[in-house]
């Protein structure tokens, strides 16, 4: 997995701690990850509402898990198809695509990736 690129064809870059469904903090995907965690999003509130309205609830602390849960700022590998349907409810949260794992280019264009990539 730590040989996996992202969606520029460059290494994959570090998304933040205890992220993604491997939790090294990549975005990486396994052939296992059916979800393709592989987008890193800087979350944001009108997205943790629409994640929550679609029964994708990010926001309730998971113990089981050892999920603190997310609040608006954190950064989180997120399902590249819930992104994308993100963009449809006008609440897409901007991406880090140096840490976005190029398997999102299954399901996203890279073109519209770059529309919402975060500037500093």
């Amino acid at each position: 997995m730590e040989n996996q690129l992202n969606v520029l064809g460059t290494r994959l870059q570090l998304c933040c701690d205890n992220t993604g469904y491997t939790r090294k903090g990549f975005c990486y995907v396994p052939e296992v990850d059916f979800g393709n965690h592989s987008v890193c999003a800087i979350i944001t509130d009108e997205f943790l509402q629409f994640s929550k309205s679609q029964g994708n609830d990010l926001i309730t602390p998971n113990l089981m898990y050892d999920f603190a849960g997310l609040k608006a700022g954190d950064k989180w590998c997120l399902c590249a198809i819930r992104w994308y349907q993100s963009i449809s409810a006008n609440v897409a949260p901007p991406i880090v695509l140096e840490a976005t794992n190029e398997k999102a280019l299954k399901i996203i264009s890279l073109d519209i990736l770059k529309e919402y990539e975060y500037k500093n």
